[in-house]
């Protein structure tokens, strides 16, 4: 074999697949056709377009967020203005509240003739102690609101059946704003101790048990709702339907829902006047002590049991009753005595005692 037959050989095998191939495409008649250049997509690409379009929506949230503050601006102005509006309506509503205390207070001080000396208050109590004169005696009135069960109490002399002390040394002992005589006494002369008199009441229970009423003896005392409770007893549960926290026992019942009680001959003449120490309460249940100045218990000077009645029903009180008198009368207001006490000036040792707190 020459070089040519060779390279015609070679040649044959190289191009025989392509050949193959076409006659194979020619057999079948597949057509293949090919996208022109024209229909090719042609994006145009603008810088300056797409940075004038950023722009208008950089605007547009320009827009949006002022306008979001003007919102938020005039919610804050409503809520300021609401706020104040609030404070403003809750400070006519403390107003309001107040104003029934304040035309009670102005009736009470007119009708007493008196006027205001001292306060104290407190979330437990509100105090006011009042001067007045009458023609015939020197008074001081006391009058209590008791905002809680911790607002009065009533204590022994030194906190034990027998014992005595001053009004001012229990209202030292117990820390007390103010204090006021209680209950009479009756004294053991051997062993020179000073028993609380009849029926006598502490933290609900009886300190030596229950007495029937005898010689216009009445109990006086507070419930435990903090209502001025009193009146005679001839059975220990009747005294027990009233709730009773504490109380003491003395002579006589000065008022009864408004009425005037009669007052038992012995009571108006001996002694005709006297220091007085007497308790009542109002229809909105806040409580009053009146107290009155006399030089001595001989009846010459101080105040009689049916002045005293008067004065008290023309306040406008329920119910009244008469406390220990005399030596006995005491009032204690911020660490001082307030009245003059009628056994030369000195405070008498005594069984009970009622004290107010803070």
């Amino acid at each position: 074999m020459n070089g040519i037959q060779q390279l015609n050989r070679t040649m044959l095998f190289f191009f025989a697949p392509f050949l193959g191939l076409l006659i194979y495409l020619l057999s079948t008649q597949i057509s293949i056709v090919l996208p022109e250049l024209g229909d090719t997509l042609h994006t145009t690409f603008s810088i300056q377009a797409e940075l004038q379009q950023a722009l208008g929506k950089l605007d547009k949230m320009n827009s949006d967020a002022a306008q979001t503050r003007t919102t938020v601006e005039k919610y804050f102005e409503l809520y300021a203005k609401s706020a104040t509006e609030v404070a403003g309506m809750t400070q006519l509503a403390e107003a309001a509240s107040k104003r029934p205390t304040i035309i009670f207070d102005s009736r009470v001080a007119s009708r007493l003739g008196g006027k205001l000396s001292r306060t104290a208050s407190s979330g437990n109590i509100d105090l006011k102690l009042y001067t007045f004169s009458d023609s015939k005696y020197k008074g001081y009135a006391l009058k209590i609101d008791l905002k809680s069960d911790k607002a009065m109490q009533m204590v022994l002399g030194k906190d034990k059946v027998g014992g005595s002390e001053t009004t001012l040394e229990a209202v030292r002992r117990y820390g007390a704003v103010a204090g006021v005589n209680a209950g009479g006494f009756a004294d053991d002369n051997k062993t020179g101790k000073r028993y609380p008199l009849s029926t006598t009441m502490l933290g609900g229970k009886y300190v030596y048990g229950f007495e029937p009423t005898f010689e216009d003896l009445a109990f006086i005392g507070l419930s435990k709702d903090r209502k001025l409770i009193g009146g005679k007893f001839a059975r220990q549960q009747d005294l027990d339907k009233l709730n009773p926290s504490f109380g003491a026992t003395f002579v006589p019942i000065l008022l009864q829902g408004g009425k005037k009680q009669s007052i038992p001959s012995l009571w108006i003449n001996s002694p005709a006047r006297a220091p007085r120490t007497v308790v009542g309460n109002f229809k909105n249940d806040q409580l009053i002590f009146l107290v009155t100045d006399g030089y001595d218990e001989r009846g010459n000077s101080g105040a009689s049991l049916p002045e005293l009645q008067d004065k008290l029903a023309a306040l406008g009180v329920k119910d009244a009753y008469n406390l220990d008198g005399g030596g006995s009368t005491t009032l204690i207001f911020d660490g001082q005595v307030i009245n003059r006490p009628s056994d030369n000036g000195r405070l008498r040792p005594l069984a009970t005692h009622f004290l107010f707190f803070k």
